[in-house]
């Protein structure tokens, strides 16, 4: 790790101006809606996935089917993700963020009108395409109301959110269908109400630093004390021309499919290796995204620890990066696992090595692209991440349905995190600012 920190400590740092830290904490509001947000565009996503056991006992569903639901669900968030990325920087956070939850609301309730894995994987594509507005929404709102020294953390902590999401579901959706003993379409709706709610709060909440009422002085200049750079607008090509550009998205290809099919499929595999079903494998899944939880916070903790210390902002970025790899490589033998806490164990710690590795690859665009480029950015490593998870999911399917084990996947997933990291070091072994032409 010494050659990657080495490189690293050469690009160039830009220093927060000395100002005291501040009295206000409405950036701290800001960072809880986003958490909210992101917490339940997981819940939307991931009823399908607890569902799914019973669905399929109930429609006859194959494998193949549910994987043609979940990467035609990445082709839509792809798609997407490049839109909002784009758009985001032209209408802001706040805009682009009601018109996310308003997209995938719709795709959430239009669930209860189907029952086939062709019907479902219809239905979905505005959720899909909306939720793709979830990270391009939150990013840019972090870059606008966070200087790079609290960043990586408020990520953190919004990031974190998708594993809140992840744990609240199964339980959430296990009371609605088996201790109220309502028809399962009733998960979809209910869950669907809360985004009112949040659509609500953030319309009447959200303002840029400048033209918020509650902003303090004091935080005002705290945010506003790194020099800023939203003039201007950045296409695709401008981006793609920057080997830093391919380098998060090689990072995110590599690394989102292994996410996504946690997501997706863990219910399943429980089901399917262990005999668990909705009635009780929510402590496991639990169990896992607590996990990942703490990972996600702990990884941008860890890299802003030593952003503090003076460490170059891509040695810490990297070292953080590297110890998370190194804590998902015993998922590997998940599959093999005697017991299912055991297999829950590897699992949660690959989780957590996931969304700590994610954090900080996260942190990319703001640490280096000007403020008019990073939606792009950030919208072509989404589009990069889906296509994996396209790739990843529609091979799940159909080796479930030919070979019946989850053997290849586990390690597969194990060590994606250190391929990821060697090729994102061979494309940004420097980690310095990029200029883009206007």
């Amino acid at each position: 790790m010494s050659a990657i920190g080495d490189a690293a400590a050469t690009a160039p740092e830009t220093a927060v101006h000395a100002v005291p830290p501040p009295r206000g904490r409405i950036r701290w509001l800001i960072c809880g809606l986003l958490f909210a947000a992101v917490v339940l565009s997981y819940i939307d996503r991931l009823v399908l996935g607890v569902l799914k056991p019973q669905l399929t006992s109930l429609y006859d569903w194959s494998n193949a089917g549910y994987g043609d639901i979940t990467g035609y669900f990445q082709v839509a968030y792809g798609f997407g993700f490049l839109l909002f990325g784009w758009l985001i920087d032209r209408i802001g956070a706040r805009n682009g963020y009601l018109l996310a939850m308003g997209s995938w609301t719709i795709g959430h309730f239009a669930q209860t009108l189907v029952t086939s894995t062709t019907g479902f994987a219809i239905a979905r594509i505005p959720l899909a395409f909306g939720e793709a507005g979830t990270y391009p929404s939150a990013l840019a709102a972090a870059s606008q109301w966070f200087p790079r020294k609290e960043r990586a953390f408020a990520i953190g902590i919004f990031n974190a959110g998708a594993n809140v999401g992840a744990v609240v579901t199964p339980l959430l959706i296990s009371f609605i269908v088996v201790r109220m003993v309502l028809d399962w379409r009733w998960a979809f709706i209910i869950t669907g109400l809360f985004n009112l709610v949040w659509l609500a709060a953030w319309w009447r909440l959200y303002h840029p630093p400048h033209a918020h009422p509650r902003v303090t002085a004091e935080e005002r200049a705290w945010i506003e004390a790194e020099p800023a750079d939203d003039v201007g607008r950045a296409g695709f090509l401008a981006v793609l021309r920057h080997r830093e550009a391919w380098a998060y998205m090689t990072g995110r290809f590599l690394i989102d499919p292994v996410w996504w099919t946690f997501l997706f499929w863990l219910p399943d595999f429980f089901h399917s290796r262990y005999g668990y079903d909705l009635k009780n494998f929510g402590p496991p899944l639990v169990a896992i995204y607590i996990l990942a939880d703490l990972g996600a916070i702990a990884g941008g903790w860890y890299s802003s620890r030593l952003l503090k210390r003076g460490v170059a902002t891509g040695r810490a970025r990297k070292r953080a990066m590297f110890v998370c790899a190194l804590f998902a490589l015993p998922v590997m033998f998940a599959a093999q696992a005697s017991s299912i806490w055991i297999a829950v164990g590897m699992i949660g710690l690959a989780c957590a090595a996931h969304q700590g590795f994610s954090t900080n690859l996260f942190a990319l665009p703001g640490d280096q692209f000007p403020r008019y480029a990073q939606g792009t950015l950030i919208g072509l490593g989404g589009f990069a991440g889906a296509a994996g998870g396209f790739i990843a999911s529609k091979t799940l399917g159909l080796l479930l349905d030919t070979v019946g084990s989850y053997g290849p996947f586990f390690v597969a997933c194990g060590l994606a995190y250190l391929v990821a990291l060697f090729a994102f070091h061979l494309l940004n072994p420097r980690y310095r600012d990029v200029v883009i032409a206007r």
